[in-house]
């Protein structure tokens, strides 16, 4: 794996700068120029509505900056807290199958947050990454939202650590009202970034 090149941002990102040097980069890959990237950044708080948003699922449209975007998946948040991971890889070198990448990214969520002793499950219909809470209730603690150009993702998955989880009341979260988000020190685990980018760097291999 010491073709991809692993990058952590500091300090957050400016989301349209993200999404820029995303586009160049995928361009560069396909080219030949460029090295897989996989980037571990944080963004300010805002909204983001993938290429299935629907219009009444922005409950509160003033309360943070919202980007249209081209991924896949309908409203989502970022924010501080959040390890967001843009992944970009050739996909002819892993697999050549758009499903199986999804299923991929979700089993790397799952395989990451077990090594904080979390159960995160599947659910069929939903895509990403839920925990049980108990007494029935569930919560997503990853979301997903990826676009593939010429064979080339980008985009990537959240896992939420520590984000502020009062923004998603703003919106319907990826289209699904009936169920919650959570987060790793929501549930009580006292998980840094540094610790989830630890585990997503000891579990990739695993499954790429």
């Amino acid at each position: 794996m010491d073709t991809i090149e692993w990058r952590i941002s500091d300090a957050p990102v400016d989301y349209e700068a993200a999404v820029a040097e995303m586009e160049a980069r995928v361009a560069a890959i396909r080219a030949g120029t460029a090295r897989e990237l996989i980037w571990l950044l944080e963004h300010p708080p805002l909204y983001t509505a993938g290429a299935s948003a629907k219009p009444q699922d922005l409950i509160a449209p003033d309360r943070l900056p919202v980007y249209k975007t081209g991924r896949g998946g309908q409203y989502t948040y970022h924010g501080p807290g959040q390890r967001v991971v843009y992944v970009l890889l050739d996909l002819k070198k892993h697999g050549n199958d758009i499903r199986c990448f999804v299923h991929n990214l979700e089993e790397w969520i799952i395989r990451t947050l077990a090594r904080f002793s979390v159960k995160g499950e599947r659910r069929a219909g939903r895509v990403g990454v839920w925990v049980a809470r108990g007494a029935g209730r569930e919560d997503k603690i990853a979301a997903i939202g990826v676009r593939v150009r010429k064979w080339v993702s980008f985009h990537g998955l959240a896992i939420n650590v520590e984000p502020n989880l009062a923004h998603y009341a703003g919106i319907v979260p990826c289209g699904i009202a009936e169920h919650g988000v959570t987060s790793l020190v929501d549930m009580g685990l006292p998980v840094t970034l540094a610790d989830v980018d630890a585990a997503l760097r000891e579990t990739f291999e695993e499954v790429f």
